[in-house]
């Protein structure tokens, strides 16, 4: 069973877009060092939608190669028509996929039967359990409790959801009591995980930049110390609200993991916004302000880039 943190693999770029597989490997290895229990492929993190596919071939077989059975690898595989998403999500687990993580058709949507329609055929076309990504503030796309409920009853892979339609708590109590069969788990950069873990969650999947830190809050969660959970992520919260600005997360988190050594360039690719420089103060501010509040050890040393 998926269970834990699973950091959302930032894609990282040389100075030109082009793919900078040193610092991916780096990176890959800094999150397996940090004790994620999984990692998460091309999701809105890792700015999957702008990836061609021969680039998602290529980032999939690094991930699975570094990785080497160590941990889950959950890969995003939606996509706008069905067919595509059928073949999409059937090469990544030929490849080496552990679970599909799936948004519903977002483009021309969909009704309920549409949303089962497409889930079914994208579960004929693999053996690997699918994650549902019930994220409404991005396709636009409502999936109420009782419409996740069925995906699961009645279609043979769908053993996951992934919520993050706000308000996150009530829509995972309401998931809870429509379904049984459902795993939940968390994602918009983990802002309300331990509300999410008192209702259910099993997981979270926040951006790759904090992972050492939200390991320690999960592991407290599950032994029960509840104070230091809630004392790290209080600590944290600062750079998960700067992170959580529409467009301009992934360029933040880039930059903390340039600060810290882990990475070499903080590029992303448009459409994904870039921090401006008054933003990168604010985040040099809040960065400097939430590290100095840290215990020493907070961080994973990496190797220099």
């Amino acid at each position: 069973m998926l269970h834990g943190v699973y950091p959302i693999l930032n894609t990282t770029f040389r100075e030109d877009g082009s793919l900078d597989l040193e610092s991916q490997v780096r990176l890959i290895h800094y999150l397996l060092e940090s004790g994620s229990h999984g990692i998460g492929l091309f999701g809105n993190a890792s700015e999957g939608y702008t990836l061609t596919s021969s680039e998602r071939r290529a980032l999939l077989r690094l991930a699975v190669r570094e990785v080497n059975g160590r941990v889950p690898l959950i890969v995003s595989s939606g996509h706008t028509g069905t067919d595509a998403a059928v073949e999409a999500s059937r090469e990544a687990a030929d490849l080496g996929a552990s679970a599909l993580m799936v948004l519903p058709p977002y483009y021309l949507r969909t009704d309920a039967d549409g949303i089962l329609f497409y889930f079914e055929a994208i579960s004929k076309a693999v053996q690997i359990p699918i994650m549902v990504q019930d994220a409404p503030l991005m396709t636009q796309v409502n999936m109420p409790a009782q419409l996740l409920a069925r995906l699961a009853d009645e279609i043979e892979h769908v053993e996951y959801a992934k919520v993050e339609a706000p308000p996150t708590a009530p829509k995972f109590s309401a998931v809870r009591r429509a379904s049984s069969q459902l795993t939940l788990f968390g994602g918009l950069n983990g802002q309300f995980l331990i509300e999410e873990f008192d209702r259910g969650s099993r997981g979270v999947m926040p951006g790759s930049d904090m992972i050492p830190q939200f390991v320690r809050i999960w592991n407290d969660l599950e032994s029960g110390d509840r104070q230091s959970a809630w004392q790290m992520f209080v600590r944290l919260l600062p750079l998960i609200r700067f992170e959580l600005q529409p467009g301009l997360g992934v360029s933040a988190m880039k930059h903390n993991l340039v600060s810290r050594g882990i990475i070499r360039c903080p590029r992303v690719r448009h459409p994904t916004a870039t921090l401006d420089a008054d933003g990168i103060r604010e985040l040099e501010f809040l960065r400097n302000y939430v590290d100095d509040s840290l215990p020493s050890n907070a961080f994973v040393a990496s190797a220099d880039v």
